[in-house]
């Protein structure tokens, strides 16, 4: 039986890297479009904002009118609008003329500057003084345009306001809206078909039979595909038999933009799922020298990315964290692909009896005096999901046999953090570029 050879981490992400582009396009409502990839430069159709506002609670006024006020020369001016956000005053100020005006209210004609209403001193202490018709008391000059926002201090009309590659996030729902952009064009959330592969697989639903266990990883996978932007399209628990296996990777590659099974990856005389893949497409890789989860061929069928991955609940997840997110973030047009990785100190003494490279379960701490601080979880094994579920973090334990001592610095790739975090180490496993 030939053997496929190990490759590394970084090796199996730039193969994907290579093989993998950007997805569908779809025109998408603007609250839609949050956490989207922008696929097109979006412009502004006005100037943002439309006209010159106030930027506080005060008096619109001409700067001349106050170039020799003081304390002893007290400059008078009579008050001739009162302006909120919304109204606008149809005149011009004439020397001697202010307007009351609130936060967001036009600027009206002839005036440039706003002297805030606490700098003012009014008729009497009425807090409603100093309306139309009455007169307003100033003792010092302002400076040419204080406390004026200037039309299109955001946007000017045909400005780019997003780019082609940006991701859309709530300000940037915002700031599409005051320029006009309600429908926006984005790189569509990625169908992924979600294969379970094994004839001892029964129902979550159900308690197993003598030699059974509950489907467990394709909840996972539906969870995985959901936090990685995905939409997951679940096909079902398939036995170990080869053209059942074959007949879904076909229909989950017809319908979906990525495919992902998972069983079947290793080279036991049931493990079929890699054989299938290696009929229908390209297979790119088969094994990579890393732990949990060295068995787990990638391949294109067409130009749909397919995964098999391990049946072991740990090492599925793992695989799916380096290698399928990574894919799933090409297609939806990201251009930041790798989560953010730090160095900590690791908690305690690492013994290694394999020679491959381990991502291990960790919680990352900060310690009282700023260090940080990493601790792994004493069960790693790959057919258990509870480290993954309590840890924050992979660690990378190097390729060789020696282990670490606690105190030795480790990289931790931050599961617990998106990739857009400006984050890295100066380790490059393939998690960082």
């Amino acid at each position: 039986m030939h053997v496929p050879p190990f490759i590394t981490i970084p090796q199996a992400r730039q193969i994907i890297r290579d093989h993998v582009k950007p997805g569908r396009v779809e025109q998408v409502g603007l609250v839609e479009a949050l956490g989207r990839v922008a696929a097109a430069d979006l412009r502004s159709d006005i100037n943002v904002t439309p006209f010159d506002d106030s930027a506080m609670d005060g008096f619109a006024l001409r700067c001349a009118d106050l170039a020799q006020a003081s304390q002893d020369s007290p400059v008078d001016l009579v008050v001739v609008a009162h302006l909120g956000a919304g109204s606008v005053f149809d005149g011009t100020l004439a020397p001697g003329q202010c307007a009351r005006i609130m936060t967001g209210a036009m600027v009206p004609t002839g005036a440039d500057a706003v002297v805030r209403i606490e700098d003012v001193a009014l008729p009497s202490e009425d807090p409603g003084a100093g309306g139309v018709g009455e007169a307003v008391r100033f003792v010092k000059p302002v400076a040419l345009g204080t406390a004026i926002r200037k039309a299109g201090e955001e946007a000017k009309a045909g400005d780019v306001v997003v780019k082609a590659g940006q991701v859309i996030g709530a300000a940037g729902v915002g700031l599409l809206a005051a320029c006009g952009n309600l429908e926006v064009p984005v790189y569509a959330k990625p169908r992924v078909g979600i294969l379970s592969v094994g004839s001892e697989l029964t129902s979550a639903s159900q308690v197993p039979e003598p030699g059974m266990i509950r489907d467990s990883n394709s909840w996972a996978m539906r969870a995985n595909v959901i936090s990685a932007g995905g939409i997951p399209v679940f096909y079902g628990q398939i036995p170990d038999d080869y053209q059942q296996i074959k007949d879904a990777y076909q229909r989950a590659a017809a319908e979906c933009d990525l495919v992902v099974s998972t069983g079947g990856a290793c080279m036991g005389d049931f493990d079929l799922t890699g054989a299938v893949l290696a009929e229908l497409g390209q297979v790119h890789f088969h094994r990579v020298n890393m732990r949990p989860g060295k068995s787990q061929p990638f391949g294109m069928i067409g130009d749909v990315p397919a995964f098999v991955l391990s049946g072991n609940p740990a090492a599925s997840t793992v695989g799916f964290e380096l290698y399928v997110r990574l894919a799933m973030r090409i297609l939806e047009g990201h251009s930041q692909l790798d989560r953010p990785t730090l160095t900590a100190h690791i908690a305690s003494d690492v013994r290694k009896k394999d020679p491959r490279l381990f991502m291990e379960r960790g919680f990352l701490t900060q310690t009282d005096d700023g260090r940080l601080q990493v601790e792994l979880f004493r069960k790693q094994s790959s057919a258990l999901f509870g480290a993954l579920h309590q840890a924050n973090c992979l660690v990378v334990i190097p390729e060789g046999l020696e282990g670490l001592s606690a105190g030795d610095p480790v990289t931790c790739v931050l599961t617990c953090a998106d990739e857009s975090v400006p984050l890295r180490s100066t380790f490059d496993g393939g998690l960082s570029r």
